[in-house]
């Protein structure tokens, strides 16, 4: 018997001809031996192996799956995306009693409990497959939205926009990356590039529409009419994403999420998603209150999050697909260090509006690569029957950073008195440690050889 190892880690044993004819019981998955039988009470076989030829890499069904995962992305991580928006508007209005580091809990949760419930998620996931997820999703992250609309309080705020919307963004965004990852291996970067670009194109439309909408016709409309704009997402998505393996029904155990983790190369790939998201969400949350402060206008200010989530468009496609030629690890290493040296070196010492718009444009695209790979690193060293739950291990521990970065911004911003200089060297230095911890993976992985991977 040969024993083949497929990209992926996959492995698959192929019988020759000989060997056919020697076991034909075998073949057919018959014994005639009662001491090979195994017994009654044994779980059910494992699902069987991929290799690379099993992936279909396109079609109609795949291409769909994509356009709705990138509708899924859209209306969770795109609305997550105008953390800075809501930061502007809960200091100046509902929340003015509050300080900026109480008022940063609000996006910190948010985005903790719509990543960190990714480790039950996952599990559902692999066991049950992707529509009931996708339909109880749905619905809470709609309903949230709209509770948003009706608080005026800073726990009703917290309920409907940090746990409710978004725990069902959560089921809606996990199984979109995970549903993508069985259609594609060699165009797994690109076409997950295509589906994080849906993030960022919401993170350009959701803003922008809030600017424009909370003046005409108020706070709550404005919600409300993002949320319908979510519902028609939402359905599109229902319809479309698929994933190509079969669930297989498994106990639910915890120690299977703590598996991966005594794996060195996943533990130290996972350390270092926690430490770059650490501090990437910093900027995201202070840039639109930071140039303000500076003496930026209040209208130009409120434009920083979209133009950073538009040029974040280029950093989800391009190094995606150049990942998919040059190594998914070089290329994010390459891209977590342009963005470690963007904060330190941009961000830290600018002053005046072109130095924090032109840090705007670059941010966005370093940081939409972090983002935009970190799936894609996840699928590459995980098996493809286990990648929601493992994406969910991965992810749960990365939202603990996503908790309590911007608040300990925020606390380090109130104890400076409102001078920016610590925060984002905080910000900084968490992503410089999360670059070098995916140096670290990749060491572990194929050594120190520049070969693609």
């Amino acid at each position: 018997m040969a024993v083949r190892l497929y990209p992926g880690g996959d492995v698959k044993a192929n019988l020759t001809d000989s060997e056919s004819l020697r076991t034909p019981s075998l073949v057919r998955g018959e014994t005639k031996s009662p001491s090979l039988q195994p017994p009654p009470h044994q779980q059910p076989p494992a699902p069987p192996r991929l290799g690379q030829a099993d992936f279909p890499e396109g079609g109609a069904r795949a291409w769909l799956t994509v356009s709705g995962a990138s509708a899924c992305l859209f209306v969770s991580f795109g609305w997550v995306n105008c953390a800075g928006i809501f930061q502007s508007h809960y200091q100046a209005n509902q929340l003015s009693n509050y300080t900026p580091s109480e008022i940063s809990w609000i996006s910190a949760l948010q985005i903790f409990f719509m990543i960190f419930s990714g480790i039950w998620v996952g599990r559902i996931f692999d066991s049950h497959g992707p529509a009931a997820l996708l339909l109880v999703g749905s619905f809470m992250h709609v309903f949230g939205m709209m509770m948003i609309s009706l608080s005026t309080t800073y726990y009703q705020i917290l309920l409907s926009q940090a746990i409710c919307s978004a725990v069902g963004a959560s089921m809606v965004f996990f199984p979109a990356f995970t549903c993508v990852s069985t259609w594609f291996l060699k165009k797994r970067g690109a076409a997950m590039g295509l589906v994080v670009c849906g993030s960022s194109i919401g993170g350009v439309i959701f803003p922008v529409m809030l600017i424009n909408l909370i003046p005409k016709v108020g706070f709550p409309w404005a919600i409300r009419t993002c949320a319908f704009l979510v519902l028609a997402l939402l359905i599109w998505a229902n319809f479309t994403v698929r994933t190509r393996i079969p669930p297989v029904k498994r106990p639910f155990e915890f120690k299977a999420f703590l598996a991966p983790l005594r794996e060195l190369p996943f533990a130290l790939l996972t350390a270092g998603i926690f430490f770059f998201y650490w501090g990437m969400f910093v900027p995201f949350t202070f840039i639109v209150v930071e140039a303000l402060a500076g003496g930026m206008s209040e209208n130009l200010a409120s434009y920083l999050v979209p133009i950073l989530n538009g040029a974040s468009i280029i950093g989800r496609t391009i190094p995606n697909a150049m990942a998919d030629k040059l190594g998914h690890f070089n290329v994010m290493i390459v891209m977590a260090a342009f963005t470690s040296v963007l904060i330190l070196a941009v961000w830290l010492p600018s002053s005046g509006d072109a130095a924090i718009i032109t840090f705007a444009v670059l941010f966005g695209i370093g940081s939409g690569a972090g983002i935009g790979l970190t799936p894609v690193l996840i699928a590459s060293i995980s098996p493809i029957q286990q990648i929601g739950a493992r994406t969910g291990t991965a992810f749960s521990i990365a939202s603990i950073a996503a908790l309590t970065g911007s608040p300990i911004g925020g606390a380090i911003l109130t104890s400076a008195n409102g001078a920016f200089q610590s925060t984002k060297i905080f910000g900084g230095v968490a992503c410089a440690v999360g670059t070098l911890l995916f140096i670290a993976a990749r060491v572990a992985l194929v050594g120190v050889k520049p070969k693609k991977f």
